[in-house]
C-alpha cells in the first residue's frame, strides 16, 4: 500500500504540473486566437471556430486516436521527434500536453471570445481618439476590460486538464511516473475492486469540481455586478 501511495502521489505530482503547463499554453494561444474570431466576420473565421470547438462533441477516444496518429513514428510528431533523437511524441509528457491543450481549447477560447464581443467596439474606439495603436488598445483596454473572463477560462481549463481521461489514455499510454495522470487511477482502482480507494479518489475530484464550479459562479457574479 506504501509503495502504491507513492505511485498515486508521483501521479498527482505529474497531473498538477500537466495542468499549470496546459492552462499557461492554453492562455497564450487561446487569447489571441479568441480575439481573432471575436473581431473577424470572414469564412476563415467561421471555419476555424468550428475546428476549435470540435473537441467539445468529438468523443475524447477519437480525439486521441486522431493524435496516436499525428504524433506517432510515421505522423508529423515522429518527424519533429527525430531532430533529438526520439522515435514520436505519443506516450510522452509533450503528447499528453498536446491532447490536453487540444481538449481545453474550446472551454478557454469560447469564455475569451465571449467577453471580447461583450465589450463591443466603443471602447477601442475611444481608445484610437486618444491615439493609441491598435496593439496598445489591445493591452491596455481589451485586455483589462475580460480579466473575469480570462480568470474563469483558465480556472476551467486547468479543471479540465485535471479531470479529462480518454484523449490523454490513448495519447499517453498510462505510463506511471511519466503519463499516468490521476484520473488513470479510479479506473484501476475500480478494476482492481479497491472500491475505497476508488470512493475516496472520486470524492476528492467531486469536492475539486465542486469549488472550481463555484468559484466560476462567484466571478461572473461580483463581474455582473461590478459592470452596473
Amino acid at each position: 500500500m506504501d509503495g502504491f501511495s507513492a505511485e498515486l502521489c508521483e501521479s498527482i505530482r505529474l497531473t498538477i504540473e500537466l495542468a499549470i503547463l496546459t492552462t499557461t499554453i492554453l492562455l497564450i494561444v487561446g487569447t489571441p486566437l479568441a480575439w481573432w474570431l471575436a473581431r473577424s466576420k470572414t469564412m476563415l473565421a467561421q471555419v476555424v471556430g468550428t475546428v476549435v470547438m470540435l473537441p467539445l462533441v468529438l468523443p475524447q477516444t477519437a480525439l486521441g486516436f486522431c493524435l496516436l496518429m499525428l504524433l506517432g513514428p510515421h505522423g508529423p510528431g515522429g518527424a519533429l521527434a527525430s531532430f533529438w533523437g526520439a522515435r514520436s511524441l505519443a506516450f510522452t509528457f509533450a503528447g499528453i500536453v498536446v491532447g490536453s491543450v487540444l481538449s481545453g481549447l474550446p472551454l478557454v477560447v469560447q469564455q475569451i471570445q465571449n467577453a471580447f464581443i461583450a465589450m463591443g467596439d466603443r471602447p477601442l474606439e475611444v481608445a484610437a481618439t486618444l491615439r493609441a495603436s491598435p496593439l496598445r488598445a489591445f493591452f491596455t483596454v481589451a485586455l483589462p476590460l475580460a480579466r473575469p473572463n480570462f480568470i474563469t477560462a483558465g480556472l476551467l481549463g486547468f479543471a479540465n486538464t485535471i479531470g479529462t481521461f480518454g484523449a490523454v489514455l490513448i495519447i499517453g499510454g498510462n505510463i506511471p511516473g511519466r503519463t499516468k495522470v490521476v484520473s488513470a487511477f479510479l479506473i484501476d482502482y475500480v478494476q482492481a475492486s479497491r472500491w475505497r480507494e476508488a470512493s475516496w479518489l472520486a470524492g476528492g475530484m467531486l469536492v475539486f469540481s465542486l469549488a472550481v464550479i463555484l468559484t466560476v459562479t462567484t466571478i461572473n457574479t461580483c463581474s455582473r455586478r461590478s459592470s452596473r
